[in-house]
Protein backbone atom coordinates (compact mmCIF):
# COMPACT_ATOMS: atom_id res chain seq x y z
CA UNK A 1 0.00 0.00 0.00
CA UNK A 2 1.43 3.24 -1.08
CA UNK A 3 0.58 5.97 1.62
CA UNK A 4 1.71 8.65 -0.35
CA UNK A 5 -0.77 7.83 -3.04
CA UNK A 6 -4.31 7.68 -1.25
CA UNK A 7 -6.20 10.70 -0.73
CA UNK A 8 -8.03 9.06 2.55
CA UNK A 9 -8.04 5.86 4.52
CA UNK A 10 -11.69 4.52 5.19
CA UNK A 11 -11.58 2.89 8.86
CA UNK A 12 -14.90 1.42 8.70
CA UNK A 13 -16.18 -0.90 5.23
CA UNK A 14 -18.28 -3.92 5.43
CA UNK A 15 -18.03 -7.33 3.80
CA UNK A 16 -21.97 -7.97 3.89
CA UNK A 17 -22.64 -11.02 1.50
CA UNK A 18 -22.55 -14.21 3.13
CA UNK A 19 -19.78 -16.40 1.61
CA UNK A 20 -21.38 -19.74 1.71
CA UNK A 21 -24.36 -20.26 -0.30
CA UNK A 22 -27.51 -18.42 -0.84
CA UNK A 23 -28.91 -16.23 1.53
CA UNK A 24 -30.27 -17.51 5.18
CA UNK A 25 -33.73 -16.89 6.00
CA UNK A 26 -34.40 -13.18 6.94
CA UNK A 27 -31.16 -11.80 5.34
CA UNK A 28 -33.12 -9.77 2.55
CA UNK A 29 -35.28 -8.44 5.14
CA UNK A 30 -33.13 -7.45 7.33
CA UNK A 31 -30.38 -5.92 4.52
CA UNK A 32 -34.18 -4.04 3.16
CA UNK A 33 -34.29 -2.49 6.81
CA UNK A 34 -31.03 -1.02 6.86
CA UNK A 35 -31.34 0.26 3.44
CA UNK A 36 -34.35 2.06 4.39
CA UNK A 37 -32.71 3.42 7.47
CA UNK A 38 -29.67 4.46 5.31
CA UNK A 39 -31.63 5.56 2.42
CA UNK A 40 -29.51 3.35 0.07
CA UNK A 41 -31.40 2.22 -3.04
CA UNK A 42 -28.64 0.02 -3.56
CA UNK A 43 -28.74 -2.23 -0.56
CA UNK A 44 -33.02 -2.16 -0.84
CA UNK A 45 -32.61 -3.84 -4.14
CA UNK A 46 -30.42 -6.55 -2.73
CA UNK A 47 -27.35 -5.57 -4.80
CA UNK A 48 -24.48 -5.23 -2.25
CA UNK A 49 -20.73 -5.42 -2.69
CA UNK A 50 -18.73 -7.94 -3.10
CA UNK A 51 -15.42 -7.69 -1.42
CA UNK A 52 -13.75 -7.73 -5.06
CA UNK A 53 -16.27 -4.70 -6.07
CA UNK A 54 -15.38 -2.95 -2.96
CA UNK A 55 -11.42 -3.29 -3.82
CA UNK A 56 -12.60 -2.20 -7.21
CA UNK A 57 -14.59 1.02 -5.88
CA UNK A 58 -12.27 2.53 -3.91
CA UNK A 59 -8.82 1.84 -5.82
CA UNK A 60 -10.80 4.13 -8.71
CA UNK A 61 -11.19 6.77 -5.86
CA UNK A 62 -7.47 6.30 -4.42
CA UNK A 63 -8.99 5.48 -0.38
CA UNK A 64 -7.53 2.88 1.39
CA UNK A 65 -9.94 1.01 3.45
CA UNK A 66 -10.58 -1.52 6.46
CA UNK A 67 -12.97 -3.92 5.54
CA UNK A 68 -14.45 -6.68 7.80
CA UNK A 69 -17.33 -9.19 8.23
CA UNK A 70 -19.56 -9.40 11.44
CA UNK A 71 -19.99 -12.29 13.45
CA UNK A 72 -23.21 -12.11 14.83
CA UNK A 73 -24.69 -15.80 13.93
CA UNK A 74 -25.48 -16.42 17.71
CA UNK A 75 -27.86 -13.54 18.30
CA UNK A 76 -29.20 -13.05 14.47
CA UNK A 77 -29.34 -16.36 13.01
CA UNK A 78 -27.27 -15.26 9.79
CA UNK A 79 -23.64 -16.96 9.42
CA UNK A 80 -20.88 -14.83 9.59
CA UNK A 81 -19.17 -14.34 6.34
CA UNK A 82 -15.44 -16.29 6.61
CA UNK A 83 -12.84 -14.32 8.54
CA UNK A 84 -10.18 -16.50 6.67
CA UNK A 85 -12.20 -15.48 2.81
CA UNK A 86 -12.35 -11.42 3.79
CA UNK A 87 -8.67 -11.91 4.63
CA UNK A 88 -7.75 -13.54 1.61
CA UNK A 89 -9.43 -11.31 -0.76
CA UNK A 90 -7.71 -8.39 0.93
CA UNK A 91 -4.24 -10.24 0.71
CA UNK A 92 -5.59 -10.05 -3.23
CA UNK A 93 -5.96 -6.23 -3.17
CA UNK A 94 -3.16 -4.94 -0.79
CA UNK A 95 -2.62 -1.80 -2.28
CA UNK A 96 -6.38 -0.71 -1.31
CA UNK A 97 -7.42 -3.02 1.58
CA UNK A 98 -6.85 -3.45 5.27
CA UNK A 99 -7.96 -7.24 6.97
CA UNK A 100 -10.34 -6.51 9.87
CA UNK A 101 -11.71 -10.01 11.47
CA UNK A 102 -15.11 -10.20 13.87
CA UNK A 103 -15.24 -13.14 16.51
CA UNK A 104 -18.24 -13.23 18.88
CA UNK A 105 -17.02 -12.93 22.13
CA UNK A 106 -18.91 -15.71 23.50
CA UNK A 107 -16.88 -18.20 21.77
CA UNK A 108 -13.93 -18.42 24.43
CA UNK A 109 -10.99 -20.02 24.13
CA UNK A 110 -11.83 -21.10 20.60
CA UNK A 111 -12.20 -17.36 19.46
CA UNK A 112 -9.31 -16.83 21.05
CA UNK A 113 -7.63 -19.42 19.40
CA UNK A 114 -9.00 -17.90 16.02
CA UNK A 115 -7.95 -14.39 16.93
CA UNK A 116 -4.27 -15.25 16.92
CA UNK A 117 -4.48 -17.47 14.19
CA UNK A 118 -5.71 -14.61 12.04
CA UNK A 119 -3.10 -12.37 13.05
CA UNK A 120 -0.28 -14.61 13.09
CA UNK A 121 -1.49 -16.84 9.60
CA UNK A 122 -3.91 -14.11 7.35
CA UNK A 123 -2.18 -10.59 8.64
CA UNK A 124 -5.65 -9.31 10.35
CA UNK A 125 -5.11 -5.98 11.96
CA UNK A 126 -8.10 -5.73 13.96
CA UNK A 127 -11.64 -6.78 15.21
CA UNK A 128 -14.57 -5.05 14.60
CA UNK A 129 -17.58 -6.22 17.72
CA UNK A 130 -20.85 -5.00 17.55
CA UNK A 131 -22.26 -5.15 20.89
CA UNK A 132 -26.01 -4.67 20.03
CA UNK A 133 -25.48 -7.46 17.27
CA UNK A 134 -23.72 -9.54 19.38
CA UNK A 135 -25.71 -9.53 22.12
CA UNK A 136 -23.28 -8.70 25.08
CA UNK A 137 -22.15 -5.41 27.21
CA UNK A 138 -18.38 -5.15 26.36
CA UNK A 139 -16.95 -4.59 29.57
CA UNK A 140 -18.34 -8.30 30.85
CA UNK A 141 -15.48 -10.38 31.79
CA UNK A 142 -16.66 -13.47 29.91
CA UNK A 143 -15.75 -11.51 27.01
CA UNK A 144 -11.75 -10.80 28.14
CA UNK A 145 -10.18 -14.06 26.82
CA UNK A 146 -10.89 -12.55 23.96
CA UNK A 147 -9.87 -9.04 24.40
CA UNK A 148 -6.85 -10.94 25.70
CA UNK A 149 -5.59 -12.68 22.76
CA UNK A 150 -6.34 -9.52 20.28
CA UNK A 151 -3.82 -7.42 23.00
CA UNK A 152 -1.30 -10.11 22.75
CA UNK A 153 -0.78 -10.14 19.24
CA UNK A 154 -0.88 -6.19 19.25
CA UNK A 155 -4.08 -6.12 16.91
CA UNK A 156 -6.83 -3.50 17.16
CA UNK A 157 -10.39 -3.50 19.26
CA UNK A 158 -12.84 -1.61 16.88
CA UNK A 159 -16.82 -1.60 19.05
CA UNK A 160 -19.81 -0.40 17.69
CA UNK A 161 -21.32 2.44 19.62
CA UNK A 162 -24.66 4.14 19.57
CA UNK A 163 -28.21 3.60 17.86
CA UNK A 164 -27.62 1.09 14.82
CA UNK A 165 -29.44 0.99 11.47
CA UNK A 166 -29.79 -2.54 12.60
CA UNK A 167 -33.11 -3.67 13.06
CA UNK A 168 -34.34 -0.15 12.81
CA UNK A 169 -37.96 -0.44 12.32
CA UNK A 170 -38.72 -3.76 12.27
CA UNK A 171 -40.82 -5.79 14.62
CA UNK A 172 -39.26 -5.89 17.90
CA UNK A 173 -36.27 -4.01 16.34
CA UNK A 174 -35.13 -7.44 15.24
CA UNK A 175 -34.15 -8.41 18.59
CA UNK A 176 -31.82 -5.66 18.97
CA UNK A 177 -31.21 -3.90 22.19
CA UNK A 178 -29.50 -0.90 21.87
CA UNK A 179 -28.27 -0.81 26.01
CA UNK A 180 -25.37 -2.96 24.99
CA UNK A 181 -23.76 0.07 23.01
CA UNK A 182 -23.02 2.98 24.98
CA UNK A 183 -19.75 3.56 25.12
CA UNK A 184 -19.31 4.27 28.32
CA UNK A 185 -19.13 0.48 28.78
CA UNK A 186 -16.01 0.44 26.46
CA UNK A 187 -13.98 2.40 29.36
CA UNK A 188 -13.54 -0.62 31.29
CA UNK A 189 -12.38 -2.15 28.43
CA UNK A 190 -9.86 0.64 27.78
CA UNK A 191 -9.12 0.56 31.80
CA UNK A 192 -7.56 -2.95 31.71
CA UNK A 193 -6.31 -3.28 28.29
CA UNK A 194 -4.01 0.71 28.39
CA UNK A 195 -2.01 -0.51 25.26
CA UNK A 196 -4.31 -1.99 23.00
CA UNK A 197 -5.64 0.36 20.15
CA UNK A 198 -9.41 1.18 20.94
CA UNK A 199 -11.51 2.42 18.28
CA UNK A 200 -15.27 3.90 19.19
CA UNK A 201 -17.65 3.29 15.93
CA UNK A 202 -19.82 6.43 15.03
CA UNK A 203 -20.70 9.64 16.97
CA UNK A 204 -22.35 7.16 19.69
CA UNK A 205 -25.55 8.80 19.01
CA UNK A 206 -27.37 9.68 21.54
CA UNK A 207 -24.43 8.86 23.54
CA UNK A 208 -22.33 11.08 21.79
CA UNK A 209 -20.70 13.22 25.13
CA UNK A 210 -20.11 9.57 26.75
CA UNK A 211 -18.28 8.67 23.28
CA UNK A 212 -16.02 11.60 23.50
CA UNK A 213 -15.56 11.76 27.52
CA UNK A 214 -14.20 7.97 26.84
CA UNK A 215 -11.87 8.90 23.95
CA UNK A 216 -10.52 12.21 25.81
CA UNK A 217 -10.05 10.83 29.12
CA UNK A 218 -8.19 7.37 27.87
CA UNK A 219 -4.99 7.68 25.33
CA UNK A 220 -5.36 4.47 23.63
CA UNK A 221 -8.99 5.65 22.78
CA UNK A 222 -9.91 6.81 19.20
CA UNK A 223 -13.78 7.59 17.01
CA UNK A 224 -14.59 7.01 13.95
CA UNK A 225 -16.70 9.20 12.55
CA UNK A 226 -18.85 6.29 10.31
CA UNK A 227 -22.27 5.95 10.12
CA UNK A 228 -23.36 9.94 9.44
CA UNK A 229 -23.25 12.08 6.95
CA UNK A 230 -21.14 14.68 8.34
CA UNK A 231 -24.06 16.86 8.02
CA UNK A 232 -25.51 15.47 11.02
CA UNK A 233 -22.68 15.45 13.43
CA UNK A 234 -23.69 17.29 16.73
CA UNK A 235 -21.85 20.91 17.17
CA UNK A 236 -20.15 19.76 20.30
CA UNK A 237 -18.91 16.37 18.28
CA UNK A 238 -17.15 18.78 15.03
CA UNK A 239 -16.04 21.10 18.21
CA UNK A 240 -13.82 18.29 19.81
CA UNK A 241 -13.15 16.80 16.40
CA UNK A 242 -11.39 20.68 15.85
CA UNK A 243 -9.54 21.03 18.86
CA UNK A 244 -8.59 18.25 22.39
CA UNK A 245 -9.35 15.15 19.76
CA UNK A 246 -8.26 16.08 16.09
CA UNK A 247 -5.05 13.35 16.26
CA UNK A 248 -8.16 10.56 17.57
CA UNK A 249 -10.91 11.18 14.97
CA UNK A 250 -10.75 8.98 12.16
CA UNK A 251 -12.73 9.37 8.74
CA UNK A 252 -15.18 6.10 8.38
CA UNK A 253 -18.21 5.99 5.90
CA UNK A 254 -19.79 2.47 7.09
CA UNK A 255 -19.69 1.08 3.40
CA UNK A 256 -21.91 0.06 1.66
CA UNK A 257 -24.41 1.57 3.70
CA UNK A 258 -23.21 5.16 3.32
CA UNK A 259 -20.54 5.44 0.43
CA UNK A 260 -16.92 7.92 1.43
CA UNK A 261 -18.63 9.85 -1.89
CA UNK A 262 -21.44 11.00 0.21
CA UNK A 263 -19.54 11.03 3.18
CA UNK A 264 -16.62 13.19 1.96
CA UNK A 265 -18.62 15.54 0.16
CA UNK A 266 -20.57 16.33 3.31
CA UNK A 267 -17.16 16.23 5.29
CA UNK A 268 -15.90 19.00 2.83
CA UNK A 269 -19.25 21.52 4.00
CA UNK A 270 -18.42 21.18 7.85
CA UNK A 271 -16.44 24.01 9.75
CA UNK A 272 -13.35 21.70 10.08
CA UNK A 273 -9.90 23.64 10.45
CA UNK A 274 -8.22 22.70 7.34
CA UNK A 275 -4.83 21.47 8.97
CA UNK A 276 -7.41 18.97 10.97
CA UNK A 277 -8.86 17.90 7.84
CA UNK A 278 -5.79 15.59 7.03
CA UNK A 279 -5.35 13.93 9.98
CA UNK A 280 -9.01 12.82 10.15
CA UNK A 281 -9.45 11.70 6.51
CA UNK A 282 -5.71 9.89 6.41
CA UNK A 283 -2.99 10.64 8.84
CA UNK A 284 -4.20 9.13 12.15
CA UNK A 285 -5.67 5.89 10.79
CA UNK A 286 -1.76 5.65 8.75
CA UNK A 287 -0.47 6.58 12.04
CA UNK A 288 -2.42 3.75 14.46
CA UNK A 289 -2.21 1.41 12.02
CA UNK A 290 0.82 1.42 11.11
CA UNK A 291 1.19 1.48 7.55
Amino acid sequence: MNIDDLVAIDIHTHAEEPCCGPRDDGYDEFQAGMANYFRNPAGAEGMLPSVQQTAAYFRERRIGAVIFPVDAERETGFRRYSNEEVARIAAENSDILIPFASIDPAKGKAGAREARRLVREFGVKGFKFHPTMQGFYPNERWAYPLYEAIAEEGAIMLFHSGQTGVGSGMRGGMGMRLKYSNPVHVDDVAVDFPDTTIILAHPSFPWTEEGLMVAQHKPNVYIDMSGWSPKYFPPIFVRYANSILKKKMLFGSDWPAITPDRWIADFETLDIKEEVRPLILKENAARILKL
